[in-house]
């Protein structure tokens, strides 16, 4: 989670969810789900980022991947919480301004943008970290507008 206040980023909160292989796929799924309803509950965004499916090798880790997505699509559009997607290539732009930019160029970059000590940890959550600085540099691409006077953007 990233909030932007008086055109400055700071971070609030990162860190990943992680489910165990040996639950089946309903279970993992309505954990999941759990913990973001509890994120969205505590912390109070104002929208919600993704990052943009791509795979063309590995369908069956594609279709997994996309049914995590879906849940959190879901706990967001409840909430009636606006949604940006982005690529991992558009997250890398915004942050390290190329977007080939090797994922420790992205960590150290989201470091900076977020005057962190070290390097976000684990990758999943640094790239999250990095979607959520790119939702905020590219509000053009968002559902909405602009945030309404009084609130902070904060995926």
């Amino acid at each position: 989670m990233v909030e932007l206040s008086g055109g400055r980023l700071r971070h609030v909160a990162h860190g990943v969810i992680a489910t165990g292989p040996e639950d089946a796929m309903p279970v993992r799924l309505a954990y999941l789900y759990k913990c973001v309803d509890e994120l969205l509950t505590d912390y109070h965004p104002d929208c919600v980022c993704v990052e943009r499916l791509f795979f063309k090798q590995n369908v069956t880790n594609g279709i997994t991947v996309a049914q995590a997505r879906g849940v959190i699509l879901l706990a967001a559009a409840q909430r009636d919480l606006p949604i940006g997607e982005f690529s991992p290539t558009e997250a890398k732009t915004a942050v390290t301004g190329y977007g080939r930019a090797e994922k420790r160029q992205v960590q150290e970059m989201t470091r900076l943008l977020l005057g962190l000590e070290e390097r976000p940890r684990p990758d999943d959550a640094a790239d999250a970290l990095a979607l959520a600085i790119c939702m905020l540099q590219n509000r053009s691409g968002l559902p909405f507008p602009s945030i309404p006077p009084g609130r902070k953007d904060r995926p």
